[in-house]
């Protein structure tokens, strides 16, 4: 469990403000300065990947726009989300605002199915969310009385682990700070 969240994280503490790159068969950083990092040649059949008809760039997402999914009491667990981690649902009139994420890396990787790191079985999704304090995030879930359980910190950062009230694993992660 440690060591696949050491891979898809460590880069991404590498450099904090970077911009991350996800093939197939690595994990990479383009830093955002002037100076790229040297990486390996991309794999065969990358530039059919990365490319269209004509040999222009093809066009990629920028970020996540939304995340949606069923819930057993969609109205109870929003607002659950919103009175402790602080995330807006969608506005429902014009003088609400939309959650806003402060920008930094995000990992996207899909696990095996047999994997056991969500924890439940039946589980299909988890998760991650950034934090600046993890332990004052913490201190604030437990006066709330939702059990959280910190790891010991490694490389990319320090982590926790609460369920919503449908039990849904989340992984709160305090980023390292950058080499």
């Amino acid at each position: 469990m440690l060591f696949l969240r050491r891979q898809l994280l460590q880069t991404l503490s590498f450099a904090f403000g970077s911009s991350v790159i996800l093939s197939r068969n690595q994990l990479g950083v383009a830093a955002q300065t002037t100076t790229q990092p040297k990486v390996s040649p991309p794999p065969a059949g990358a530039a059919v990947r990365d490319r269209i008809a004509g040999g222009t760039e093809m066009e990629k997402v920028t970020g996540i726009g939304g995340f949606f999914f069923r819930a057993k009491d969609p109205k109870a667990l929003g607002l659950w989300y919103q009175q402790h981690l602080g995330i807006s649902l969608i506005p429902s009139s014009e003088g609400d605002s939309a959650w806003e994420q402060e920008a930094g890396p995000t990992a996207f990787a899909p696990f095996p199915e047999t994997s056991k790191y969500f924890g439940d079985a039946q589980k299909a999704w988890m998760l991650n969310f950034r934090v600046r304090d993890l332990d004052k995030m913490a201190a604030q879930l437990q006066a709330a009385g939702i059990e959280i359980k910190i790891y010991p910190p490694d490389p990319t950062g320090r982590f926790a682990r609460v369920h919503d009230p449908e039990g849904n694993p989340i992984e709160l992660w305090q980023p390292g700070a950058p080499h």
